[in-house]
């Protein structure tokens, strides 16, 4: 009986122990399946989180250029020079949207005033890219333009960085635009752009100011310069009323930087309507301004608009151009966090 009892008694504890092994196998798998589902929850949240911000800044940052084009739009119709005193060149500082997206009847209705996480604001501004050295200008008509070069090569000087870099990317413009001009097909059917042509091995023509690393440029170089320098589809001139210091040297044969200086301090309270009226500022008659070189108007600006929701921000860089009253944005840009870095670009037709 003894022995009987004791087998008894193990095997219920042998069972027992089973029965409780197999509760905390079914816990386990109970908790795994459930953290699962949170998962699986919380990544759809957070996928249709990014997507609704997403299309939300693409509409309000659209609706920012939109504003912008009809800025530059009225400013055309106003006629007369472009300069930092008008409109278009007032920056806009941050503004909180929620208190007049949701406004009604004159009174704000923001529900999410309690949540800082949820709430927006739209910055911007209007920048003149014709008041930069266009890399368009290096090369017309086939061959490199000894004005334009020139002014390239003064800002190098000013800059400290090295000639050689500027005589590289001069070249590799100028073989970039000569297979540009070399027709699709030849007449055989045979396509020109084969790898044994030296079109084949050309260049692109650049599109944005980073391609220039393609044709020889340093990224300090590229850094350093990226401030004065621009990319257009067509050659411009530099717009003497916007034009930064570094510029206005570069472009202009001669003149010395307290010519340049006292340029700058006149147009901020006169601007010049016409290159004849810079002349007197400059105050020597060897200096010449060269209308193919100068100018006092724009064509193309550059939009940015930023907008920051929460701990999140995106940036948006426009490129315009103005043809009378034709304002039409030719490139967009948009990235997260940095203007350095631009994840997401496209070119409209």
């Amino acid at each position: 009986m003894t022995q009987r009892a004791t087998a008894f008694a193990s095997a219920r504890a042998r069972q027992r122990g089973a029965a409780l092994l197999l509760a905390m196998l079914t816990v386990v798998l109970v908790a795994t399946l459930a953290s699962a589902m949170l998962w699986q929850q919380w990544r759809s949240l957070e996928v249709e989180k990014a997507q609704r911000m997403r299309v939300q800044s693409h509409w309000l940052l659209t609706g920012a250029l939109d504003w912008a084009r009809l800025i530059l739009r009225e400013d055309a119709r106003q006629g007369g020079s472009d300069n930092l005193t008008e409109p278009w060149a007032v920056p806009l500082a941050p503004a909180r949207l929620s208190t007049f997206l949701a406004a009604q009847h004159g009174q704000a209705t923001v529900g999410d005033d309690d949540d800082p996480s949820q709430e927006a604001f739209l910055s911007g501004q209007i920048d003149d890219l014709q008041a930069r050295l266009n890399v368009a200008n290096l090369v017309k008509n086939g061959a490199l333009d000894a004005a334009s070069v020139d002014a390239w090569a003064r800002l190098f000087k000013q800059l400290k960085l090295p000639q050689a870099e500027l005589e590289r990317v001069a070249e590799a413009l100028l073989q970039a635009d000569l297979a540009a001009r070399v027709p699709a097909a030849s007449g055989d059917g045979v396509a020109a752009s084969s790898t044994s042509t030296p079109a084949a091995r050309a260049p692109l023509l650049p599109r944005r100011v980073d391609d220039l690393r393609w044709l020889g440029l340093s990224a300090q170089s590229l850094q350093t310069l990226t401030p004065f320098i621009t990319v257009l589809p067509v050659a411009t001139v530099v717009n003497l009323n916007t034009a930064p210091l570094e510029v206005l040297l570069a472009s202009v044969p001669e003149l010395s930087v307290a010519q340049a200086q006292r340029l700058i301090q006149t147009r901020a309270t006169q601007p010049f309507n016409t290159l004849l009226d810079a002349m007197p500022v400059l105050a020597d008659p060897q200096l010449r301004l060269d209308p193919a070189q100068q100018g006092v108007s724009s064509r193309f600006f550059s939009v940015t608009g930023r907008l920051r929701v929460g701990d999140t921000t995106v940036l948006e860089r426009s490129v315009i151009e103005r043809n009378g009253l034709t304002v039409t944005a030719i490139s967009r840009q948009r990235g997260v966090e940095s203007l350095a870095q631009w994840p997401t670009t496209a070119t409209l037709q």
